[in-house]
């Protein structure tokens, strides 16, 4: 019997009472959900397939005291080898991703990869989004993050996000009111989930953004270790530092744990060169924040989320 069969029905049973259609698996390896490729299984995995089943889901999680968490593509997680000890909700893979265009705005789901939307945007004549075309994430997470690249963030552009709250309740939030800096915003201090976000763009040449994406996109091919699972950036820059060139100046390029290694072609990425487990990441991550310290007297601070079996830790 499952941790959480608190009732003649286990939750799985529960979820798909109430809401139908909904997409529940149980004990899934979540090394199959984040670009890490790394973590043991959650109790259970859910995949609403629109807002409705959002509050629906949320519902019945927070009724069976479910403790949950609210991932994207994963592309910013490192996940315990225990895995979560409750239910994932997925915003993405195939679901949440509608986009409706009104004037120089769209209007997407947070489901949506980036890539996706930089490349909808292009051929819709709206520039703004070219930036995000190489970050891998979904908008709701990019979001949460306010990511960025190559001098913008999505703070620059976001409208309102429109979100469901613990309760249920959906509220949309104007930009402005989101407290976004520097890789956060108060997203991250709040329970809430994205569903979507409008985003505020200009018209421009399609043909002139696409290149733009181009150029981007080749710079970041030429500097980012893309052939090897990672979750980007490993550390926030440091103010008056750059966290790769720091760690690089350390000696610690190429320095490896397990399978878990400090990229060879950019310091300021850990790679999975095959096999690593979240130990190795986290004693590497442990291991570079201490020699970077004792040379340079500068705390990196991770930019990867760490998932314990119990909830989002500090590394």
């Amino acid at each position: 019997m499952s941790f959480f069969d608190i009732s003649e029905m286990g939750p799985r049973d529960l979820l798909y009472r109430a809401i139908g259609s909904i997409d529940v698996q149980e004990q899934v390896r979540m090394s199959g959900l984040t670009s890490f490729r790394i973590g043991g299984p959650a109790d259970y995995v859910v995949a609403p397939d629109s807002v409705k089943e959002v509050v629906k889901a949320l519902h019945v999680l927070n009724e069976q005291g479910i403790p949950y968490i609210v991932i994207g593509r994963g592309t910013n997680l490192l996940v315990s080898d225990e895995g979560f000890r409750g239910a994932v909700i997925r915003i993405g893979g195939t679901y949440l991703q509608h986009v409706e265009f009104k004037g120089t705005t769209m209007i997407c789901e947070a489901g949506l990869p980036l890539l996706s939307i930089a490349k909808t945007a292009m051929r819709h004549g709206l520039a703004g989004m070219e930036f995000a075309a190489g970050i891998p994430g979904s908008l709701g997470g990019g979001i949460f993050m306010n990511a960025g690249a190559y001098g913008g963030e999505l703070s620059q552009i976001v409208k309102d996000v429109t979100v469901v709250d613990i309760n249920g309740k959906i509220r949309t939030i104007p930009g402005s009111e989101l407290g976004f800096g520097y890789r956060s915003s108060i997203l991250q201090s709040k329970s809430w989930i994205i569903v979507s976000a409008t985003l505020q763009l200009k018209e421009d040449d399609p043909k002139a953004i696409e290149a733009r994406m181009e150029e981007l996109a080749q710079a970041r091919k030429d500097k980012q270790p893309l052939d090897l699972p990672s979750a980007g950036s490993a550390f926030k820059r440091p103010e008056g530092h750059f966290a790769g060139a720091l760690i690089e100046q350390a000696g610690l390029k190429g320095y490896q744990i397990g399978g878990a290694q400090v990229s060879t072609k950019h310091a300021g990425f850990i790679v999975n060169q095959g096999g690593a487990t979240c130990k190795d990441v986290l004693e590497l991550i442990r291991y570079i924040q201490k020699t970077v310290s004792d040379k340079f007297g500068v705390r990196l601070e991770p930019e990867i989320r760490y998932l314990s079996p119990y909830g989002l830790d500090r590394i």
